[in-house]
């Protein structure tokens, strides 16, 4: 009796921790739990520099933030390492929509946009004909709620 209580806490502990490290939903840039791959490998200065959605190549990388980047090119790698800030997405990758709404979700990184040269990302087409609504409005309802999140860290 007593060996079944024990295995049973080993198991509500183990489970408990797995709750800790996956259930809170804070999977950054649009990753899967596991992953420091930001914006599931795709290149984000190639969206200014192409207006195209390009897979990065793991050849072609840079860690920022604690995550690894992949350009599809060492041109592009460099031009990041330089100004991040400059391309990285918005939100930290989260999608843009989610975030008027004050809540992260992960992003589909061939749905996005450019707007007054910053990189919004979102997380389905439905999201962004939401977004696209009204785009001053929304980001600033984003910006406010992403302020809330950052500053929480």
């Amino acid at each position: 009796m007593k060996l079944k209580k024990v295995n049973g806490w080993i198991v509500k502990d183990f489970l408990f921790a797995l709750l800790l490290l996956y259930g809170s939903g804070e999977v950054a840039m649009g990753n899967l739990p596991g992953s420091d791959i930001a914006i599931k490998g795709y290149d984000t200065v190639a969206y200014f520099e192409t207006g195209k959605a390009l897979k990065g190549n793991e050849s072609f990388s840079f860690i920022w933030r604690n995550m690894t980047w992949h350009f599809s090119t060492k041109k592009n790698r460099d031009l990041f390492a330089a100004s991040p800030e400059k391309y990285a997405p918005q939100y930290d990758g989260y999608c843009a929509w989610a975030m008027t709404e004050a809540r992260k979700a992960q992003t589909d990184p061939e749905i996005w946009n450019i707007v007054n040269g910053k990189l919004y990302l979102q997380c389905s087409q439905a999201a962004y004909e939401k977004w696209s609504s009204d785009i001053p409005g929304n980001i600033k309802k984003a910006d406010i709620n992403w302020l809330k999140f950052i500053s929480k860290n």
